[in-house]
C-alpha cells in the first residue's frame, strides 16, 4: 500500500506560519506536517515535495540555521525535490538554481497589483526589501510596477512568488501583533474581497504544483 502523501512545509519565524495553506491541505484532505528551520527542524535530504515559506532573515547571510537550510535545499534541489517556495523561499530556490538575490531600492509593502504573463491581475501582499534573479532557464510568471521578478517557474515543479498569498487575515494579525510599529500591513477593517480572490487564486496554483508533484 502507497503511504498517504503529506504536505511538507519549512517555516522560518513563529509569526509566519502556513495560513491558506493549511487551508488548502484541509479541504484537500492532505496532512500537513511543518518543519521550525529557525529551531533547527528540517525535513529529510530527498525528492520529496516541499513548501518553503517567508522570514525577515537575508537570503544569502542570516543566522548560522539558515545556512543548514541553504545546504538542504541544494542538496533536496540536486535530488530533483519539487519546490514552492514563497518571499525569503524563493530567494533561496533562485539561489540554489543559480540566480542572485539583491536588495531592492526600497521596501514592497502592502496590498499591490502582480499582473502575470497572461495579462491578468490580482491583488496580494508584500513585505519584502530583496528580490531575487531569475535563476537560469526559468520562466518569468508575474511582476509588479516597483519588483520586476514577482514570480517564476523552473519546470512545472518548481516555483518562486516574492508575494504572500499564503497570509490570510488571521496571519496579518499576527504579524502585526508580533511586529508592533515595524509592520506595514494594513489595520483595521480586512479587505475580505481581497483575500478571497487570492485564496481562491492560491488553491488552483497549488493543486496545479502538487499533482505535478506526484
Amino acid at each position: 500500500m502507497t503511504a498517504q502523501p503529506i504536505v511538507t512545509v519549512v517555516q522560518h519565524h513563529p509569526a509566519e506560519g502556513p495560513g491558506v495553506i493549511a487551508q488548502w491541505a484541509q479541504a484537500r484532505g492532505l496532512p500537513l506536517q511543518v518543519f521550525r528551520a529557525d529551531l533547527g527542524q528540517l525535513p529529510p535530504t530527498d525528492n520529496a515535495p516541499v513548501i518553503l515559506l517567508g522570514g525577515p532573515y537575508e537570503s544569502k547571510a542570516g543566522p548560522e540555521w539558515l545556512e543548514s537550510e541553504r545546504q538542504w535545499l541544494q542538496a533536496c534541489v540536486n535530488e530533483g525535490a519539487g519546490v514552492f517556495a514563497i518571499c525569503l523561499g524563493s530567494q533561496l530556490l533562485s539561489l540554489s538554481l543559480g540566480g542572485n538575490v539583491s536588495r531592492m531600492e526600497r521596501p514592497e509593502t502592502g496590498w499591490t497589483p502582480v499582473t502575470f504573463s497572461d495579462g491578468k491581475t490580482l491583488k496580494v501582499l508584500q513585505w519584502h526589501e530583496d528580490t531575487f534573479d531569475l535563476p537560469p532557464g526559468a520562466q518569468l510568471l508575474a511582476s509588479s510596477a516597483q519588483c520586476q521578478h514577482q514570480m517564476y517557474s523552473a519546470g512545472p515543479r518548481r516555483f518562486g512568488l516574492q508575494f504572500h498569498p499564503e497570509w490570510n487575515q488571521a496571519s496579518v494579525t499576527e504579524l502585526n501583533a508580533h511586529f508592533a510599529d515595524e509592520s506595514p500591513l494594513p489595520r483595521g477593517e480586512p479587505d475580505e474581497q481581497a483575500f478571497a480572490q487570492v485564496a481562491q487564486w492560491f488553491y488552483v496554483t497549488l493543486d496545479q504544483w502538487w499533482v505535478a508533484c506526484r
